[in-house]
């Protein structure tokens, strides 16, 4: 069997319909296409609304969006690392990352990295590497006996309900 050997099975394809060719078949006269108007005589764009300014021109453009290049940070609270390490799922022992988060359950998925937020309590005495915690976690986490391993310049303002809920 060679290349120009092969071809479809019988039944499979079908031919187009052939329109206008006059009114002895289907399709003749106006071609499916109604008769008279705007629609008959030529093709019409999706968005056209007959003249009127379009949606897309009639809505304002304001403000900015940074979705290309914004980080998506998972968010874990002291709380729910004091679950995970009261369920015997995270080891407070050597130093907790993202990945041993990830493995233990408590996320699903990494993103660009981990922020620690203070809502919720902390009792064990852990230290944790993430990229990012607001001031009240760092605080809180030391006050149980541990310490926060940030890069450089990432700790977030406390804010009134982070210190609220220390």
């Amino acid at each position: 069997m060679k290349i120009h050997d092969l071809k479809p099975a019988p039944g499979s394809r079908r031919s187009k319909r052939r329109v206008g060719r006059g009114i002895g078949g289907k399709g003749g006269k106006t071609a499916g296409r109604g008769s008279k108007g705007q629609g008959a005589r030529d093709t019409v764009p999706v968005a056209f609304e007959g003249g009127q300014t379009p949606l897309h021109r009639r809505l304002p453009k304001r403000g900015f969006n940074n979705k290309i290049f914004r980080k998506d940070y998972k968010v874990v609270n002291l709380g729910r690392l004091q679950a995970a390490l009261d369920d015997g799922k995270l080891k407070p022992e050597g130093t907790l990352n993202a990945a041993a988060l990830v493995s233990s359950g408590l996320l699903r998925r990494l993103g660009d990295g981990v922020r620690l937020l203070a809502k919720g309590e902390l009792r064990a005495a852990i230290t944790i590497e993430v990229a990012g915690a607001s001031k009240a976690a760092i605080a809180a986490v030391e006050r149980a006996g541990g310490r926060v391993i940030l890069p450089a310049g990432n700790v977030k303002e406390a804010t009134p309900e982070d210190t609220a809920s220390a």
